[in-house]
């Protein structure tokens, strides 16, 4: 599933494309895919102009004037894609956008039908509870505040990097990165971590996030940016994906555990298991 960097990445690239246009149409050709708005909702957008692209967890959030706005959740395989006005639409193209222009027309594509589409009036963080159960943004948040985010809770690190009511957009690929840099067990209890290794996740979370964003993401499978683009940042992975693979910085192998129901990948040296925890 895309994270917080590959759908910052989205809106980076999608921004330029498209702010300041104009819609004149939207084609749904999924009707599952839209969950808020209804057809009416769509159909209201024709005549509005893009104000502005941005990212909130991993949720894209295009702003239209008049108060509306369009909220894609991208999921396993969502891409967002430009093609020109008469190009062939496949079998996967869920939803496509039309301009006044007529140069281009934004297309929603979903191999596995998971992501949805939000048509939302007013002010979206109170118009939709998807949004406004988000925790804050991860590279917003400073050490102190990070902290707390971790005191008391009992559960383990790694599903609490994941709970996006506690921190929006991190997910299985950077939870695992970070911890790893930082030496820290996926299944170590969150407030059994101590004052420098909470510091030294902090640290690793912003150096591993920022620097995901410069690479234009992770492509596992489906991720593009919006203008066809693969990340880079997979070729800088550590242990995520690595199972059985040398560990780069003491060469034990990489092992694979499931933390929450999620795939966690980690090194047994440089990340020791927590005490009293069974293999």
């Amino acid at each position: 599933m895309p994270e917080l960097p590959e759908v910052e990445t989205v809106a980076r690239s999608l921004r330029p494309r498209i702010v300041g246009r104009t819609i004149t149409g939207l084609d749904l050709l999924d009707r599952t895919l839209l969950r808020t708005g209804g057809r009416r909702g769509l159909e209201a957008l024709r005549g509005r102009r893009v104000l502005g692209v941005r990212r909130r967890g991993k949720m894209l959030l295009v702003e239209l004037d008049g108060g509306r706005t369009l909220v894609f959740h991208l999921k396993m395989t969502g891409q967002i894609l430009f093609a020109g006005e008469g190009t062939p639409r496949d079998k996967h193209v869920r939803l496509a956008v039309r301009f006044a222009d007529g140069r281009d027309e934004l297309r929603f594509r979903d191999v596995r039908r998971f992501g949805f589409l939000l048509c939302l009036a007013g002010p979206p963080e109170s118009a939709c509870g998807e949004l406004a159960g988000l925790g804050p943004e991860p590279l917003a948040v400073g050490p102190a505040e990070f902290a707390a985010i971790l005191k008391g809770r009992k559960g383990r690190i790694k599903s609490v990097l994941l709970d996006q009511r506690r921190l929006a957009g991190i997910g299985n690929i950077y939870a695992d990165e970070m911890l790893f840099a930082a030496g820290i067990h996926p299944e170590k209890p969150a407030s059994s971590i101590g004052p420098g290794a909470v510091e030294r996740l902090h640290g690793s979370m912003r150096r591993i996030l920022e620097s995901a964003i410069a690479a234009g993401g992770s492509t596992i499978r489906d991720y593009r940016d919006a203008d066809g683009q693969s990340g880079g940042f997979q070729s800088d992975h550590r242990v995520y994906g690595r199972t059985g693979k040398p560990c780069p910085v003491c060469g034990a192998s990489v092992r694979m555990s499931r933390v929450g129901g999620r795939s966690s990948h980690f090194c047994p040296k440089c990340q020791p298991r927590p005490r009293g925890r069974k293999r």
